[in-house]
């Protein structure tokens, strides 16, 4: 007879699972709870203890560790020497371990855990069995999952090699996820000397940034509240691989502010940002920023989404529509459109020491989100010219939005409305000239200021911006020629403050 050994935390399916496997033939080996579950449903069940001919010990810590299980395991059945080895010590080969494993990270992420609680749900011989299993899997079914339960009963019956040897990697994923989960609870270095890192599969997408490239979407297994990966897709189409990153773009933006906000995004970067008393003044400013690029965009809203707002987002073309929450008129209205995606998001705001990882060929590149934000009382005016009060507040609205722009950035805005927006261009003067192009559309622009991402290696910039109307600028300065920027802006009558950090995005 064939035998099974079943150890399960999680006890889902569990009973019609070792059923199946009593109806192919198999006796049930098992442990402490596990067994008197089993049991109490009237699943036939051999106790650990009586495999072992020894008692569970130490508060259950050592249950299966044991070479009558363990070699039960690992023994090879094209091996001659290995089945006499069996037969010699009165072992029973096992052939299937079922075993999934103490919930870590589901205790660690409790706010009131203890560190000697949460060492208690570290499993030792849970991932020891699986991983005997996974490594004998040419002769033993390793089993982690219950959501695979059917199949391996299937697959038993038929035989099913290459089910097998996919369980085996699938043992080895989870309990590498699992390691890794311990390993950065027991030692938080953000960059330690090797980093390994787990994600969970969260959605296959239909192709990547191309038609021909594949992608598939991961997600940490407890990620913050304001991210893609916490949303809740209530209607359209699936997310697409550039949807996500674009929407991830503007959910870091959106974070920034407390104020009613809306936050437009179009390939990774701002085409509007507008704040507002409500949402619909914020959607109403963020909209008039950019009426172009808005088209076929995602927004991004901080409050619910009533109807009035929503009638005026209905009559675009929008991607994506991500807010707390949606009326239900809103949302009715909203959803006639059959392929625009609406999604529930929580709110907050990044955690400090929150890591953002880039790919780049054959490596890694993991630094800390650029949280930094500058307030008035940062700013140092370096000009003759000394800022008004409404433009110390729109340079900080500006600096604070300079960084969700890729460099070169440069944002032309007021107190709480992004006028234009100059990126990723290769010369400074280059996003000054598109900035202040756009800008000088907008009604508002007799209260411009502008914001630089970096310094201005000339004066070129400052020439610019004052002759075209800028009445201040904000940028960190550290130029060995600053005092050009400085003294251009005095010969010209603007303000500038600077202040010491630079918000660089790539």
């Amino acid at each position: 007879m064939k035998r099974a050994l079943i150890s399960v935390f999680n006890k889902t399916g569990v009973v019609d699972f070792a059923r199946g496997l009593v109806d192919l033939g198999f006796e049930i080996v098992s442990t402490g709870g596990t067994a008197r579950h089993l049991s109490s449903a009237g699943v036939p069940v051999i106790s650990v203890e009586s495999v072992t001919q020894f008692p569970e010990m130490l508060d259950g810590r050592v249950k299966t560790l044991h070479p009558r299980i363990h070699a039960g395991i690992l023994a090879q059945r094209d091996k001659t020497e290995h089945m006499q080895t069996l037969s010699e010590n009165d072992i029973e080969p096992i052939d299937v371990v079922c075993v999934n494993l103490y919930p870590f990270s589901e205790t660690i992420n409790r706010p009131d855990v203890s560190r000697t609680e949460a060492i208690e749900q570290i499993d030792i011989g849970g991932p020891t069995a699986l991983r005997a299993a996974a490594k004998n899997a040419k002769d033993v079914w390793a089993v982690a999952d219950p959501s695979d339960y059917s199949a391996v009963l299937s697959g038993i019956k038929s035989e099913d090699a290459t089910l097998r040897s996919q369980l085996a990697a699938k043992v080895f994923s989870i309990t590498a996820a699992y390691d890794t989960t311990i390993a950065h609870y027991l030692n938080p270095e953000p960059f330690p000397e090797k980093l390994t890192m787990t994600y969970q599969k969260r959605q296959a997408l239909r192709y990547g940034e191309n038609a021909h490239q594949q992608a598939a979407f991961y997600a940490k297994e407890y990620p913050s509240k304001i991210s893609l990966a916490s949303a809740k897709q209530l209607h359209g189409k699936e997310l697409s691989y550039n949807n996500i990153k674009d929407a991830d773009a503007a959910l870091s933006a959106l974070s920034e502010f407390d104020q009613p906000a809306v936050v437009a995004v179009k390939h990774m970067n701002p085409c509007g940002i507008g704040l507002g008393d409500d949402i619909e003044q914020a959607w109403d400013k963020a909209y008039s920023a950019d009426k172009m690029s808005i088209f076929g965009g995602i927004v991004a809203l901080n409050r619910s989404v009533d109807l009035a707002t929503a009638t005026k987002m209905h009559a675009l073309f929008l991607e994506i529509i991500m807010a707390p929450a949606f009326d239900d008129d809103a949302y009715a209205i909203l959803a006639k459109k059959k392929n625009v995606r609406l999604l529930t998001i929580g709110l907050g705001k990044a955690q400090p020491g929150e890591l953002e990882a880039i790919s780049v060929t054959g490596g890694l590149l993991l630094q800390n989100k650029d949280l930094q934000t500058e307030a008035i009382t940062d700013m140092t005016v370096v000009t003759e010219i000394q800022p008004t009060e409404a433009e110390l507040k729109a340079l900080q609205f500006a600096q604070t939005v300079v960084k969700h722009v890729k460099s070169n950035a440069i944002v032309v805005a007021t107190t709480d409305q992004t006028l234009g927006i100059g990126c990723g261009q290769m010369n400074r003067i280059g996003s000054v000239e598109l900035a202040i192009s756009a800008a000088k559309k907008q009604p508002r622009f007799n209260e411009a200021v502008l914001a630089s991402d970096a310094f201005f290696p000339m004066d070129d910039c400052v020439e610019y911006a004052a002759k075209h109307g800028i009445h201040a600028i904000i940028q960190p300065g550290g130029s060995i020629r600053d005092q050009d920027s400085i003294d251009k802006a005095n010969e010209l009558g603007i303000a500038m403050v600077t202040t010491g950090v630079r918000h660089f995005r790539h």
